[in-house]
């Protein structure tokens, strides 16, 4: 048998007053002073090419030749804004024919962008299809590679298929997405469990009703943040040599016309960036609560 001898202690040895827990676990004054400084400076830093273009959107020719350059205006002007229409009244087509080709390859690509991945990455997540682990890994794969290493090859399968020049050379290809299947499939493995699908099919819902009424509810800020990224990567995209008709191109194309007019042009192809800008700051504002519960669910950092 094993003796074991009684010890004792005080109270007073065991009690941890409020006072200094509080010390203990929780910054100084100082602390919190520099984390909340370096925060705010490294938020400013970061979004300090947008508000230098705003800034040069808003400067006057002078202001924007002379030497060393300015940061900040000091004689504000929106001319750059209204001599817009009239640096693109030579072109072939009108501005509203940019704008309403950006708007439709964005918003219609981008919906579709998103009920695919959701699609595929339901398939993989809650489905017993043989060899799911596999095409997720070839799908893991793929992220490796980027679109400038895919070039030659897309355009020969654009060739082959007769989409050069067409709206489908905008839609087609940014449907199917490596990211966007990774993103939802590892959301709905941490957000859906699958006894609530097991359920929903034991009293009669289909495939299709399990997805569209229980999963996406469920996932809405996977897809959500899905959506920014689309809707980002579409609204800016030019398809360069595969778009030639100038009735086909979208609003950046239009942009880089501006652009290409040299130095005198910098206000008004700043004025054109800050007004490009807009949609998607529209769309993140909308879905920015949704995007770090996602990326903190779905294992991204």
């Amino acid at each position: 048998m094993f003796k074991f001898k009684k010890q004792y202690f005080r109270a007073d040895h065991l009690k941890v007053s409020h006072r200094d827990q509080y010390k203990r676990f929780t910054r100084s004054k100082a602390g919190n002073f520099f984390y909340s400084f370096f925060l705010i400076a490294f938020g400013l830093f970061s979004i300090l090419p947008m508000i230098y273009s705003i800034l040069t959107s808003f400067k006057p020719l002078d202001e924007l030749l002379v030497y060393p350059p300015r940061f900040f205006v000091i004689r504000p002007t929106i001319e750059n804004y209204t001599v817009i229409p009239s640096l693109l009244d030579n072109l072939a087509v009108p501005l509203s024919r940019y704008i309403f080709n950006s708007v439709f390859i964005s918003v219609v690509t981008t919906v579709l962008h998103v009920v695919v991945a959701s699609m595929g990455a339901f398939v993989l997540s809650k489905s017993n299809v043989y060899g799911k682990k596999i095409i997720f890994s070839i799908i893991q794969f793929s992220l490796l590679y980027n679109s400038y290493t895919l070039a030659i090859p897309r355009y020969l399968i654009y060739s082959y298929l007769g989409m050069i020049d067409t709206y489908w050379v905008y839609i087609l290809p940014m449907i199917p997405s490596s990211m966007g299947v990774f993103l939802m499939k590892q959301y709905m493995d941490a957000a859906v469990p699958t006894a609530l699908i097991e359920a929903a099919r034991i009293d009669g819902a289909g495939t299709f009703r399990v997805f569209w009424q229980l999963v996406m509810p469920i996932v809405k800020p996977g897809w959500l943040t899905l959506t920014l990224f689309a809707f980002r990567d579409l609204w800016q995209l030019i398809e360069g040599g595969t778009v030639f008709s100038e009735e086909l191109k979208t609003l950046p194309s239009a942009a880089s016309t501006i652009a290409a007019g040299g130095l005198t042009r910098q206000g008004s192809a700043m004025a054109v960036t800050v007004i490009m800008m807009i949609p998607p700051i529209l769309v993140y504002m909308i879905s920015q609560g949704s995007v770090t519960k996602t990326m903190s669910s779905s294992g991204i950092k």
